[in-house]
């Protein structure tokens, strides 16, 4: 089976999620959903987010679900986020990958 470069890079990603018991289903679908976003947009080192398209990707439905779990990926150091506060530029996220080998 010949798998693309960008392909293995998003199932060592998976891989590596899905093997952490610290995280449980709504950690997962963010990072599913953040996964599904820098793979449309070619690029994982940055991805363009906005709270509303994470959210319907996701399949969370309130916003204090969708914030809870986004704030522990970042404390358990899976994501960078780097919020816009210009109307007409979008929030970064970076994923951690120092954080994928040392699992």
């Amino acid at each position: 089976m010949n798998v693309r470069p960008k392909e293995k890079q998003l199932m060592n990603y998976l891989s590596a999620y899905l093997n952490d018991p610290k995280l449980n289903v709504w950690h997962l679908m963010i990072l599913t959903a953040l996964l599904s976003l820098g793979y449309q947009q070619r690029d994982w080192s940055s991805i363009k987010v906005c709270r509303s398209r994470i959210m319907m990707l996701s399949h969370i439905n309130t916003l204090p679900t969708y914030h809870k779990y986004f704030k522990e990926l970042q404390n358990l150091g899976y994501i960078k986020y780097k919020p816009s506060y210009h109307p007409g530029c979008r929030s970064e996220v970076e994923l951690n990958k120092k954080r994928l080998s040392q699992m």
